[in-house]
């Protein structure tokens, strides 16, 4: 028998990863304003991202999912958010052409303020602090006080998560994502690269389609696809008295959902079956996300999925690999031939990151870029081997000129890494970088597709 689930159930299990706060009435007084404030999102939201998941689930779509590694209070800006949603425009743009392919995209913003650590203490120069864990629990200065949880952090998020969630709305419904702006979404700092010139090539058989597409009738006004995006948040449901705080019951369904983001994820530290974080989510109605590190076994993993999605219904359940690039193809086809033998419906996605994130000589945690390439090959090629279907990529990215990932058409060097780091936690990718992961995506998903149709071909004409 499974336990009967309620939002504060997780409270009875072990759980890692959230901060002691030392005032607990002053945690309970914020947890109980945030139960009283409206929704981020909305439950038919989530369904929707549901039913474009389920399609995925079915190799009918791919899954995009980028965005910010950890949302910091002080880089809280209209450019930045706008300069990451328009380079996630143009890598499903890349995708949806290039590979012929429906995009669903999730960004990894609105929400994503709480970062697991894999120690609760860092040592500075002979001083022991506790870990910086994220705005939403504690600051990055590294002084005693800056890094006491604070409730009231949560209160700023949802503030913040509010604003952007607005502006997102904003960009996706309001002409931005116009296709006939796909120009105008180059940044200028990617303009002059190897990408930017081979997505200015693109744009421009898209402007001929357009154009085509126009004579016949169809133009932004009489088709809404053309010049409107669905577009969706997410992050790691780490922070459970927030997550809690926004849940709400559906009063269409009478079920309930995670408000705080319309995707939520279980990270690998947190993923213990019988542990807080995978209690809480079992018993929100959201589209799911579930890590999967070199760690988990195939018992684990199934049982897992029967936790988290006991109906096997597609779009539910997408689980998110992350072996990194020497691992990829030792540690996933266990995986995916256990689920695939017990007929689960899952969406498998590519976290090609933070399986590869190495100290550099000069000091600074990054990410090769062609270390980032090989994990999506490996991930390709697993899935081709065992006759699976490669559904998404989850990648941290930002539309920032950064360097904090060496290599890629740029060449950034490790003594370049110092030009522009800004990350407060893990290194991302930068547009340039972005958009060449995006263009390596298109060609894999192009040659599976490609593979699927034929095997379809293959199948019908042996009938």
């Amino acid at each position: 028998m499974v336990a009967t689930w309620s939002p504060q159930s997780w409270r009875d299990k072990p759980i890692r990863q959230v901060p002691t706060y030392p005032d607990a009435a002053a945690l309970a007084d914020v947890e109980a304003k945030l139960a009283s404030y409206p929704p981020l999102v909305f439950a038919g939201e989530a369904r929707l991202l549901r039913a474009q998941l389920a399609k995925v689930a079915q190799g009918d779509a791919f899954l995009l999912q980028g965005g910010d590694c950890a949302e910091a209070f002080a880089d809280f800006r209209a450019n930045n958010i706008r300069d990451t949603f328009r380079v996630l425009l143009q890598m499903a743009v890349v995708l949806t052409f290039g590979a012929a392919c429906p995009v669903v995209k999730v960004g990894r913003m609105a929400g994503q303020f709480a970062k697991p650590r894999s120690a609760d203490t860092e040592v500075i120069d002979g001083v022991e602090l506790p870990s910086y864990r994220g705005d939403i629990i504690n600051d990055i200065a590294f002084t005693p006080e800056s890094r006491i949880p604070d409730p009231q952090r949560m209160i700023q998020a949802y503030n913040q998560a509010a604003a952007t969630l607005n502006l997102l709305r904003a960009f996706a419904q309001g002409g931005f994502a116009d296709l006939h702006k796909v120009h105008g979404w180059n940044l200028e700092f990617v303009s002059g690269s190897p990408q930017g010139e081979r997505y200015e090539a693109l744009a421009q058989r898209i402007d001929e389609t357009m154009a085509f597409m126009a004579a016949c009738g169809l133009t932004p006004e009489t088709a809404t696809q053309l010049r409107e995006t669905d577009f969706f948040t997410s992050h790691e449901a780490l922070l459970l008295p927030y997550e809690q705080a926004l849940t709400r019951v559906d009063s269409l369904t009478g079920r309930s959902y995670d408000c705080s983001a319309h995707f939520l994820w279980i990270g690998d530290r947190t993923r213990k079956a019988d542990e807080a974080h995978v209690e809480f989510l079992r018993g929100v109605e959201n589209p799911l996300g579930l890590k999967c590190g070199p760690s988990m076994d195939s018992d684990d993993l199934l049982r897992l999925i029967e936790v988290l999605n006991p109906k096997n219904d597609a779009g539910r359940l997408t689980l998110i690999a992350r072996m990194g690039h020497e691992q990829v193809e030792e540690k996933l086809p266990a995986l995916v031939r256990a689920v695939k033998r017990e007929g689960f419906q899952v969406v498998w996605s590519c976290d090609p990151m933070h399986g590869n994130t190495i100290k550099s000589s000069t000091g600074f945690k990054t990410r090769p870029f062609d270390r980032i390439l090989s994990e999506v090959r490996g991930f390709f090629a697993v899935h081709k081997a065992e006759g699976t279907y490669a559904g998404g990529v989850h990648f941290e990215m930002t539309g920032q000129d950064v360097t904090e990932c060496l290599g890629g058409a740029q060449a950034i060097s490790e003594d370049g890494l110092s030009a522009r780091y800004h990350t407060y936690c893990d290194p991302r990718l930068n547009a340039s970088q972005a958009l060449e992961l995006a263009f390596l995506i298109a060609e894999q998903l192009k040659e599976e597709r490609n593979a699927m149709a034929e095997g379809t071909d293959r199948f019908a004409a042996a009938q």
